[in-house]
C-alpha cells in the first residue's frame, strides 16, 4: 500500500492530540513508525507561525490575515515535511490540517468558502489528506475540556457563537467528502472514542 496521508480534525478540547497517538500506534504496529505532526506548525518555520497566529496581540488581527499566514505555515509544512516524508514511503499523521481553514477561518471568521477553495488550490495543488478522521463534539464540551488545561490562546478565547460556527464549517466539510471523511463521536470516553477509531482504520486499511 502507498504511504497514507491522515488527518485527525475537531475542535478544541475534542481530543485530536490523545486520539492522534493512538492512530499512530495503530499505523506503526502495520505499517512502520508514521511521521506524527500538527497544524499550524511541523516546521521550524511554521512553528513561528503558529507562534504568531496563536498569540495575544495589541491590535485586531485581519481573518485575511490570520488565514494567509495558516497557508504560509501550511506551505511550508507540506514541501518541508510531509511530501518528503511520504516521498520515502512513511505515513503521516496531522493533528489537524486544510480542513480546519474550512472550519475555522470559512465557517467561524465568515471568509467566503470559494475564496478558501481558490486558495488550497494554488497553494496546495490539489494535495489533501488521504484520511480525514473529524472528532465531533458539542462547542460547549469541547471549550469545557479546553479550559481545564490552563492558559488560553487567541483562538480559544473566541465566544461559543464562533466555534458552533466552525462545528459547521467541519460538518459542511463532511457533507462535501464523504468518502475522505469519517465522523467519529467525541463526546464519549477517550477508551470509546479510540475504539471507534481503530474500527474506521481497520475498515478502510484492513
Amino acid at each position: 500500500m502507498n504511504p497514507q496521508f491522515i488527518s485527525i480534525e475537531g475542535l478544541e478540547g475534542a481530543g485530536k492530540s490523545t486520539q492522534r497517538d493512538v492512530l499512530a500506534s495503530w499505523v506503526t504496529e502495520r505499517f512502520g513508525q508514521p511521521m506524527v505532526t500538527r497544524e499550524p506548525g511541523g516546521t521550524v518555520m511554521a512553528e513561528q507561525i503558529r507562534g504568531v497566529l496563536l498569540a495575544h496581540h495589541e491590535e485586531p488581527v485581519d481573518v485575511w490575515t490570520e488565514l494567509l499566514l495558516v497557508f504560509a505555515a501550511r506551505r511550508q509544512h507540506l514541501s518541508a515535511a510531509i511530501l518528503p516524508a511520504l516521498s520515502q514511503g512513511q505515513w503521516v499523521v496531522s493533528d489537524r490540517f486544510t480542513d480546519a481553514s474550512y472550519a475555522y477561518q470559512g465557517g467561524g471568521r465568515g471568509i467566503p468558502w470559494d475564496h478558501i477553495v481558490d486558495l488550497e488550490r494554488r497553494v496546495l495543488e490539489g494535495f489533501r489528506p488521504d484520511l480525514t478522521l473529524w472528532l465531533d463534539c458539542p462547542a460547549e464540551v469541547g471549550l469545557a475540556r479546553a479550559r481545564q488545561r490552563g492558559e488560553l490562546d487567541r483562538i480559544e478565547t473566541e465566544d461559543i457563537a464562533f466555534f458552533e460556527r466552525c462545528r459547521a464549517g467541519y460538518e459542511r466539510r463532511c457533507q462535501e467528502d464523504p468518502q475522505r471523511f469519517v465522523r467519529l463521536d467525541a463526546t464519549g470516553s477517550i477508551e470509546s472514542v479510540s475504539a471507534a477509531l481503530i474500527q474506521a482504520l481497520e475498515a478502510r486499511y484492513s
